[in-house]
């Protein structure tokens, strides 16, 4: 069970989805916080591990006996359920905004109807049994919000416990897909000797019987593809064995901005090297090994991992990207193209790209600043949009700044400080050159992509002059009005005596009041070389008569302690003009 959240996106409007799947290993419950332009991060994300189909994959169970989900099971099933509506409640996420679905044990169970029955009457779901062929299509609709390989021709493995799906899919659209009745639940169940391992040969076997008679092979030949991505939890569990070291007696000492950092790729001479360290027997340390490393999945990730191996050889697969997301994101994808008009299935995939460029140049403290930056500038973009009282000129201006402007702004604030990497002196400059020159920003134009680059070039120093050549092809008004937010945000962010908590931009017929709610105790976290006190101030003075000469008005910035606060800092007063 984890729960996770991105870096900051823009809040309003927001709205939450949730998916549960109902997996034949594991059910598994995604809430996200959806916005209009196509980005979604995620909220909370929940895992039960239930193993529904262990009642008929068992290799006890009677061949002659259709499949059945056992009491026992139900139960099961119904506790994880109600725990996921519970959940769900405390999110108050609207009914039509959640969707559960069903995939291979439900699919083949000869009680299917009889569990749907209790699952609506008890936990109040509505579960809607997917076929392979829709399975196949979620699963690649998940990883176009993950990857940016929109534009490719993609061939989309999806191990789960009780089948394997197999989709190639191009700009949202499926050329080809194919279930195979092949999985980690079901292989594990039927080739596991009364030693508790497994006859590898005649799941090999199986497994390559299984695919000739699909003519899988044959079929994707025919249409080919560009780029082979996972989308499963086995899959992902493989990627992050081989980058954590399993394969070298576990060597876990990447940690947690290692993870952010890692390339979500899986070779085929990756995949074998995990697969005959799995495969390494008579050895209890090993298994102990096993079970410590890959936790719940442990019992199946030697079928996952073999049977991965298999698709490998028989489909020619060298290397297999790997897609953090999968058939839950993609069952909330398709719900959000009916919610909202106009949705952008790459725009998501857009959004981590800005993401993983961060990350790449930026250690923990370093994301975690610019990542503060991008959040207040969000509120002062996001304060002054909902603003009156401008002359014509400037409400036409403001009026015109959309999500899309403040997905440039964001995205600048995130990568103003990658140039710090290569050198501290003109570090501005240095991370102008990468976002122009790195070639990784996906999604945007070169018009956009130059906007954002410029923004991280002029947060510090000097500020271009109206006609200067590098604004050539953009709005200069709309540049300034970015660029003075984010100078701006940026300045409040490296000022060591400001502790944001909260921020609230305001308006009156006189001024601007940014309120500033102060954390108490908030450890200061640098992000580039840190000015002296006199310095600050003078920047700071600065930086708001920039804001002056953009916006016709003063901004003050008011200070208000934190409400928990009950030391000195009550004694500041609540109204500081920073201009005096």
């Amino acid at each position: 069970m984890s729960s996770s959240t991105n870096l900051p996106l823009s809040q309003t409007p927001q709205t939450l989805f949730a998916s549960i799947d109902i997996g034949t290993n594991s059910f598994k419950l995604l809430i996200i916080r959806a916005y209009p332009t196509g980005k979604f991060h995620t909220i909370t994300r929940l895992k039960q591990p239930v193993v529904l189909g262990r009642d008929f994959f068992s290799s006890s169970s009677s061949s002659a006996s259709p499949p059945r989900i056992s009491t026992h099971s139900q139960s099961r099933s119904l506790d994880s359920l109600l725990y996921f509506k519970t959940v769900i409640d405390s999110h108050r996420i609207d009914r039509d905004h959640t969707r559960a679905v069903a995939t291979q044990a439900v699919r083949e169970a000869e009680n299917q109807r009889e569990f749907i029955e209790c699952v609506k009457e008890k936990a109040g779901f509505e579960v809607d049994v997917l076929s392979g062929q829709d399975e196949a299509r979620f699963a690649y609709l998940g990883v176009l919000q993950f990857l940016p390989v929109f534009e490719k021709l993609v061939l989309c493995v999806d191990i789960g416990g009780g089948s394997t799906e197999f989709v190639i899919g191009k700009e949202g659209k499926i050329v080809f897909c194919e279930s195979l009745k092949l999985g980690h639940v079901s292989l594990s169940e039927k080739f596991v000797t009364s030693g508790g391992e497994f006859d590898i040969l005649k799941m090999r076997e199986c497994v390559r019987m299984v695919v000739e008679e699909s003519g899988l092979v044959e079929k994707v030949k025919r249409c080919g593809f560009e780029v082979a991505v996972g989308s499963s939890g086995t899959i992902r569990a493989i990627e992050k064995a081989v980058f954590k070291g399993y394969c070298q007696y576990f060597v876990d000492n990447v940690g947690v901005l290692g993870d952010c950092k890692r390339d979500w790729r899986l070779s085929r001479v990756d995949l074998k090297g995990v697969v005959e360290r799995l495969l390494c027997r008579g050895a209890e340390g090993e298994r102990v090994r096993r079970d410590r490393f890959f936790k719940s999945r442990s019992e199946f990730i030697v079928a996952g991992a073999v049977l991965l191996e298999e698709i490998f050889g028989l489909l020619g697969i060298e290397e297999m990207e790997v897609s953090g997301y999968g058939l839950g994101e993609g069952v909330i994808a398709e719900r959000l193209g009916k919610v909202f008009d106009g949705y952008d299935l790459n725009a998501n995939a857009r959004w981590r790209s800005v993401v993983r460029l961060a990350m790449r140049f930026n250690g923990k403290m370093r994301i975690k600043s610019a990542a503060q930056c991008a959040s207040i500038a969000k509120d002062i973009f996001e304060g002054l949009r909902k603003c009156d009282g401008f002359d014509s000129d400037q409400a036409k201006l403001i009026a015109s700044l959309d999500e899309k402007d403040l997905e440039y702004l964001e995205a600048a604030c995130l990568l103003h400080n990658i140039g710090l990497f290569i050198s501290k002196k003109g570090y501005h400059k240095q991370s102008y050159r990468i976002i122009m020159n790195g070639d990784q920003l996906y999604g945007y134009s070169a018009e956009e992509i130059k906007l954002i680059a410029l923004l991280a070039k002029y947060h510090r120093k000097k500020l271009p002059k109206f006609g200067h050549a590098s604004l050539k092809d953009l709005s200069e008004e709309k540049f300034r009005v970015l660029c003075a937010i984010m100078r701006l945000s940026v300045n409040l962010q490296q000022n060591e005596w400001l502790n944001v908590q909260e921020i609230e931009f305001l308006h009156s017929n006189e001024c601007f009041k940014l309120v500033i709610r102060e954390e108490k105790d908030r450890p200061f976290l640098p992000s580039t070389p840190q000015p002296t006190a006199e310095d600050i101030s003078t920047e700071l003075r600065l930086e708001l008569e920039y804001f002056k000469s953009v916006f016709k008005q003063e901004l003050l910035i008011v200070l208000v302690p934190s409400r928990s606060s009950t030391d000195s800092n009550n004694n500041i007063a609540c109204e500081r003009d920073a201009n005096h």
